[in-house]
């Protein structure tokens, strides 16, 4: 029999329906049955459906139905054994056992309560699952809303496992689907059934959105800092804005505080932070410590942009000592910034200002305050030869130097004509570099002059050739041969009459072998009269892959007074017989092999060489060695050797390593290991590490040298902190050599 009640429809079957679709999913590696819940086909808003096996009607307004009952509306489905409805006042009672389903939740039950008016339901003795985010528990009372779950005497925990390694107990718990938080009163927190916490007041996040609230905390010891604890509060003060408050104590430094907020509009973003600590208890005669760093993109239309980067700290040892996360222990100086760019059709100009604060006991740089420099970005064409003009205004200072102040005007017009094939290319250029200084400081008795014009030409010629050819060292693999030549001529001026701004030697690698200027910019150009000759070579396979390379170059100078030892350039060690290779060999999709060497030729001794043997397997499985050398860096000869290692001990477990040696003085400069667990509902990170501490003020070569020896601890609740996913790779980025895989752009 079948009974239509205005908006509510009732009807007798002999078996239950329901309106779900079956799915399995892995959750948290345990597979489990779910059901992702959908209304039935057919309804209207407002419409109920009731199924069951026997109705009674009693009178006009009102139905009791039992046996196998199922409800269901747009909003939820209701399986029971019997229910009272009452249409007048929009009410419906079912007794158990119940399973309720929405599109957040499943819920067990042994009683329901519902007002069909304002879809509030009320379900005593219920066991909950949250469908669309881990989270389950129990509650003697649990009403579901329109804002989400309201339980009372309730328990909420996102493992799965029948005895949960941490739940949470509260007189109250509210799971709000429309802010994405939940918030508790009276919260007991229990870890293996132990009560271990009490909050009257406590806020978690249930999906991906921002809320106030205290983050995940660090602990640590070391022999510099004492007992350490780090402890951020995460206040989310706007959609665009937020800020992270973040207390670090220190048992043998003090309280110091960091702050950092963060801002984003329709034309900038960005970030400024503060690090203070006001007394730092083992360096009793220092003053105040600090560090703050701003930093600021600013998109004004399509033309027009603008940067700010800018870091200072109190003292030179400030990061070596204290640690930053806006600069690393290693930087020697702090980068400080503001730029103003135009990008035209034609022209693109940049408006600078910048400095350095060199840490440690060297010579402070100059400030360019300001340096505007324009190039363009359309060259202008005559039949095949392009024109492009570039140049700069600059304005240096530097209250420690000979010269205190410096203007520089350079202005480079280039004419060049290339032409490009398939199997050659070619280029030659011309270039006139003038460049006019005005010098002013105590110059007497000194090289340099107050007023200085240096015009020189440039000629560069460069060809290429490309041949390939079927290979059998490959299965249906390729070789390319790509033979490279350079004539580069500029002649020889004497300018130690010109002071060194901002200018400083280029790496000699094989790709610098090819380059048409040995420094960084203008106030040094050397004279050239030299070939560069050079090749690659390249294997790739019938997916076009590269799996080998090698590449080999070398200058060959055509007069003496070009050679670099024969010019006064106030440069590094200058080597007159420069051979550079480097190679790549990637012989199998997880191995890959990276060199490089630059050699003297004339003296017969390496200056610099390294190596690097990877292997990067799935499941974070990681194995690097690497060697590295430098025959004269700030006068000391550096060799080291380096391991980095990451495995999987079980699907939860991981295990991370490091290791680096110096051979020159015999002594290990990092060690460190950390060891990993992570479920589903929680995870922990211990590590342990011993490094040689930097002291910027004393040489690098000191034979008496001072470690730290430092062991964290980590513990995140998942469901109570954050919910992004442990990288064990990230552990190997920390310390003073970080991993990275030196042939990858991204790293």
């Amino acid at each position: 029999m079948s009974k239509t009640w205005g908006i509510m429809m009732l009807s007798v079957i002999s078996a239950p329906s329901l309106a779900e679709t079956e799915l399995t999913h892995n959750f948290c590696g345990n597979s489990m049955q779910t059901r992702a819940w959908q209304p039935l086909a057919g309804l209207d808003l407002g419409m109920v459906d009731i199924q069951s096996d026997d109705i009674e009607l009693l009178g006009t307004q009102s139905a009791e139905f039992t046996g196998n009952v199922d409800i269901n509306t747009l909003t939820m489905s209701l399986s029971a054994q019997s229910a009272l409805i009452d249409k007048q006042r929009g009410l419906l009672n079912a007794t158990g056992p119940i399973t309720y389903r929405d599109a957040i939740s499943e819920v067990n039950s042994s009683g329901l309560n519902a007002d069909l008016n304002s879809s509030e339901i009320s379900l005593l003795g219920a066991d909950y699952q949250l469908t669309d985010q881990q989270g389950r528990g129990g509650a003697e009372k649990l009403t579901v809303n329109q804002s989400g779950l309201e339980l009372l005497n309730a328990s909420f925990t996102t493992c799965p496992t029948e005895t949960p390694l941490w739940a949470i107990q509260a007189e109250e718990i509210l799971l709000s689907r429309e802010e994405g938080w939940g918030e508790t009163h009276d919260m007991v927190l229990r870890i293996m059934d132990t009560p271990v916490l009490y909050l009257p007041y406590f806020t978690f996040p249930i999906d991906e959105r921002r809320k106030s609230g205290l983050l995940t905390p660090n602990i640590s010891s070391s022999d510099r800092y004492g007992i350490e604890s780090i402890t951020p509060y995460y206040w989310n003060i706007a959609p665009n804005y937020d800020a992270t408050i973040t207390p670090r104590y220190m048992s043998k430094k003090g309280l110091q505080m960091q702050g950092e907020f963060r801002y984003l509009s329709d034309n900038n973003e960005g970030l400024v932070a503060l690090e203070y600590l006001d007394k730092d208890d083992s360096e009793p005669e220092l003053d105040e410590r600090f560090l703050f760093h701003w930093q600021q993109q600013s998109y004004f239309d399509a033309n027009w942009r603008a940067a700010i980067d800018i870091t200072n700290v109190s003292d030179d040892n400030y990061l070596t000592d204290l640690g930053s996360n806006y600069a690393t222990r290693t930087d020697t100086q702090l980068y400080r910034t503001g730029s103003l760019s135009y990008l035209g059709e034609t022209w693109r100009t940049d408006i600078k200002v910048q400095n350095f604060e060199v840490l440690g006991d060297h010579t402070e740089s100059y400030a360019a305050l300001p340096q505007i420099s324009f190039s363009q970005t359309s060259p202008f064409r005559f039949s095949d030869i392009e024109f492009t003009l570039n140049g700069e205004l600059s304005h240096f200072t530097n209250d420690t130097a000979i010269i205190e102040k410096a203007t520089r005007i350079h202005i480079e017009p280039k004419a060049s004509y290339g032409y490009q094939e398939h199997a050659w290319s070619f280029l030659s250029e011309f270039s006139v570099l003038h460049t006019n200084y005005k010098q002013e400081g105590d110059l007497a008795n000194t090289d340099y002059a107050e007023t200085v014009s240096r015009t020189l030409p440039k000629v560069r010629l460069y060809s290429q050739l490309n041949f390939e050819r079927d290979t059998t060292m490959i299965d249906n693999g390729i070789q390319t041969l790509e033979p490279q030549v350079q004539y580069l001529y500029t002649p020889d001026k004497d300018q130690a009459d010109i002071g060194l701004y901002d200018t400083t030697k280029l790496q000699d690698d094989f790709f610098g072998l090819f380059r048409d200027s040995r420094f960084s910019s203008v106030d040094r150009i050397a004279a050239a009269n030299q070939f560069t000759l050079g090749a690659t070579t390249r294997l790739f396979n019938d997916n076009s892959e590269e799996l080998f390379n090698f590449s080999a170059g070398q200058i060959f100078y055509l007069s003496d007074s070009a050679k670099p030892t024969a010019q006064n350039l106030d440069s590094d060690t200058n080597y007159n017989a420069l051979f550079a290779a480097q190679t790549m060999l990637h012989w199998h999709r997880r191995w890959y092999l990276s060199g490089g060497i630059q050699y003297d030729t004339d003296g017969k001794q390496v200056i610099q060489s390294n190596v690097t043997l990877d292997y990067k397997g799935d499941d974070n499985q990681l194995v690097q060695l690497n060697h590295r050398y430098a025959n004269d860096v700030s006068g000391n000869t550096i060799e080291q050797v380096g391991l980095f290692t990451s495995f999987p001990l079980s699907e939860q477990w991981q295990f991370v390593s490091s290791y680096h040696r110096d051979l020159e003085s015999g002594r290990s400069v990092e060690v460190f290991s950390g060891l990993q667990y992570e479920s589903c509902c929680w995870a922990f990170q211990v590590t342990a590490r011993r490094q040689i501490e930097t002291d910027l003020n004393q040489a690098i070569g000191q034979e008496q040298a001072t470690f730290d020896s430092s062991i964290g601890f980590n513990i995140v609740l998942k469901g109570l902190g954050s919910k992004s996913r442990y990288d064990a790779q990230k552990l190997l980025q920390q310390g003073i050599f970080g991993y990275r895989r030196p042939y990858f752009l991204n790293n």
